[in-house]
């Protein structure tokens, strides 16, 4: 069984980071939301509290089969201020292992020199940050084992692309249409 990290700096944008949470969970997945602040409770974008599960200095990590960052501002400049959670992300993509990023993370995964000769996307203007990257501007993109979201809306989207990639493809339908996702991409179409 997949196990997967999901990172809450203060400052997060609370909708990237619940929604992957919630996906997973829906899917029988064990997700661990994990505070970086040194306390349980973190504050988001929008002034929502939520408490993780776990604060960092509780974990282990040696588990993790994908490690999310949602952006968000201050939140992702926060996460890319731990050193711990730096130190990590390199040593899970050495193992390529799967990395999620999304809105204004990406920049964290730019700086780490993560996303060289890669294609990925973020919210716009955080592109800058993407160092040596190919910038897609698309809603959701996967490049080996990163992929990477554009923003707020994209979180349903980037939520099913990375269940997909450690569940397979079965339970994902399913959860597309409990959750009328499949009926919006068909009103989108017309």
């Amino acid at each position: 069984m997949a196990k997967v990290y999901v990172f809450l700096a203060n400052g997060f944008e609370e909708v990237e980071a619940m929604t992957p949470v919630d996906v997973f969970r829906r899917a029988g997945i064990e997700v661990v939301t994990v505070s970086i602040t040194g306390s349980e409770f973190v504050k988001g974008a929008h002034n929502v509290i939520i408490k993780a599960d776990k604060v960092f200095a509780e974990c282990k990590f040696t588990d993790a089969d994908l490690l999310v960052l949602p952006g968000g501002m201050p939140g992702a400049t926060n996460l890319n201020e731990h050193q711990g959670l730096r130190n990590l992300l390199i040593e899970h993509n050495l193992r390529h292992k799967k990395i999620g990023a999304i809105c204004a993370a990406p920049l964290v995964l730019g700086g780490l020199g993560l996303l060289k000769g890669k294609k990925a996307t973020c919210y716009p203007g955080f592109e800058k940050f993407l160092t040596d990257a190919e910038y897609t501007a698309d809603l959701v993109t996967v490049d080996s084992n990163i992929t990477t979201g554009e923003g707020p809306a994209a979180s349903l989207e980037f939520a099913y692309t990375l269940l997909e990639q450690i569940a397979g493809s079965k339970p994902v339908d399913p959860i597309r249409e409990g959750m009328m996702y499949k009926h919006l991409e068909e009103e989108l179409k017309n």
